[in-house]
């Protein structure tokens, strides 16, 4: 699957070719505030688990994965946006159920490229067919990825413990009111 531009960004799926771009990325506090409390990633884990977990997930034709988010104007990588079933690392996974999360360097927030890029890779996964719900989940106070959810038409459906054998959270679960069991 192939994603179209956007008004001001590209997109790419990534691959372990990117993996540099995903250590960087990660090597803000701010950036990772509402991942794991603020903890840089190291370049052994991006290998060791990061890009092996990616791989799991990622299929080109269904257009699941990390799709790399770069701006047109300069050519500059300034996040990424997650595709996969919610539940994936689960027993029930939900085929139909799409997961879609964000990831965007600080020097990008607050221009409205992470709603931008979700926008843009909803809309192309809606028309080829393979979701019927789109979903979302962030820390309960992550007001920045709430309000993108909110802008993306997802409704606030519960708080829960989010299961993920990296380590559970509790999260706010935003999406389509079919996603509600």
């Amino acid at each position: 699957m192939k994603l179209p531009n956007s008004a001001r960004l590209t997109y790419e799926l990534m691959g372990p070719q990117d993996a540099e771009l995903l250590y960087e990325l990660d090597q803000d506090k701010e950036v990772m505030r509402y991942i794991n409390g603020g903890h840089m990633t190291s370049r052994e884990d991006v290998e060791a688990i990061f890009l092996p977990r990616m791989a799991q997930y990622t299929n080109a034709s269904k257009g699941w994965g990390l799709w790399k988010v770069t701006r047109q104007d300069n050519q500059v990588f300034i996040g990424w946006i997650l595709v996969r079933p919610m539940g994936f690392f689960s027993d029930n996974p939900q085929w139909q159920n799409l997961e879609l999360g964000w990831r965007f360097k600080r020097e990008a927030w607050g221009l409205g490229f992470g709603t931008e890029a979700a926008r843009a890779v909803m809309n192309a996964l809606a028309e080829s067919g393979h979701a019927d719900c789109f979903s979302a989940l962030a820390m309960p106070d992550n007001n920045a990825s709430i309000a993108i959810m909110k802008k993306l038409g997802m409704q606030y459906l519960k708080t829960d413990l989010y299961k993920d054998p990296l380590g559970d959270e509790v999260v706010v679960y935003y999406g389509c009111q079919a996603n509600q069991a």
